[in-house]
């Protein structure tokens, strides 16, 4: 496994990033692994050296932090992992069991250190931008909760990158703890983030850990199959459906199979070779899927297959920020 610094910290996290939303409750999702199905995906991930494990408090409304917690106190020591959790979504029908308030911060945190049975978590991310709290308060909170000792860093999610840099000028001008890393949606079909955002992190020095590097399985070589999730991914079947997507994809496939190796494994090449990136967030839902992830740290393309696959993108509306 291949560490790095999380941006400019002393932070080092494994070269790729487990997702947890597979992992949960069907009654959230039908195609969500329960506990004991997650179990080996968590055993493998540590065998292989994976140390950063990314959740959110929403996903199956708080049973994948439990899972997460169970998992790796079994096969691993607290000190070893590297937990990043995520606050925004509604966790409940109350006016203020949702959003960025500082009541809601102050709330969720510790929902959340209980369910993934720790004290502290090492990155703490808002999931989305809440348009109905200042941002001053938001700031002045996770700040708050980072000088408690429940969070050792801060992180943010999908925005547009004026808002980031307005982010990162208010926690500065104020002493808060400033954010550093940035959760965005980027892949081999959704290059929208290269325009701001991935520069604007590059210059800041703030770690990029892009999710669906995959497009939620889109470039893994099974668009066209009627899985449990492709029937109820709503946002996939939005995100995806250009005719330049299709047809990168299969590009991806066809440079897969002159390889020899998965769609999948080239597209995470891709990404894990472009400026900026740390750490793709990862999701699998059969262990071999994750052991491609995995062997996709020892590809690397050329020049000429990286034009191969990128020469054909059409930009993009902006997907991702709700």
């Amino acid at each position: 496994m291949q560490y790095v610094s999380l941006g400019t910290t002393g932070l080092r996290v494994s070269r790729l990033c487990l997702g947890t939303m597979t992992y949960g409750s069907k009654s959230w999702r039908p195609w969500i692994l329960d506990e004991e199905a997650a179990r080996p995906f968590f055993k493998r991930a540590i065998e292989a050296g994976i140390n950063f494990f990314d959740t959110a408090d929403m996903y199956s409304v708080g049973m994948s932090e439990t899972i997460v917690g169970h998992a790796l106190r079994e096969f691993s020591r607290r000190d070893d992992v590297v937990i990043a959790t995520k606050v925004f979504f509604p966790m409940g029908p109350g006016p203020n069991d949702r959003g960025l308030s500082r009541k809601h911060i102050m709330l969720a945190i510790e929902a959340s250190l209980r369910r993934l049975s720790t004290d502290y978590v090492d990155l703490y991310q808002i999931h989305r931008l809440d348009p109905e709290t200042p941002i001053e308060e938001t700031l002045e909170a996770l700040h708050d909760v980072v000088k408690s000792g429940k969070a050792l860093y801060v992180g943010a999610s999908s925005m547009y990158g004026w808002q980031f840099a307005k982010i990162l000028h208010i926690a500065q001008s104020r002493g808060w703890t400033r954010f550093v890393s940035m959760q965005n949606h980027y892949n081999l079909i959704y290059r929208e983030e290269e325009r701001e955002m991935i520069p604007l992190c590059i210059d800041e020095g703030i770690a990029v850990i892009p999710w669906s590097p995959l497009a939620r399985g889109f470039l893994a070589g099974n668009r066209s199959q009627a899985t449990e999730r492709a029937k109820s991914d709503d946002i996939a079947q939005g995100f995806y459906v250009a005719e330049s997507d299709f047809t990168i994809a299969d590009r991806v496939a066809e440079l897969a199979k002159k390889r020899g190796v998965g769609a999948a494994q080239v597209a995470l090449a891709w990404i894990l070779h472009k400026p900026g990136v740390t750490a793709p967030i990862i999701g699998a839902s059969k262990i071999e899927h994750l052991d491609q992830s995995i062997a996709a740290l020892d590809i690397r393309l050329d020049d000429t297959e990286i034009k191969f696959l990128e020469e054909l993108y059409q930009p993009h509306p902006v997907l991702g920020h709700k």
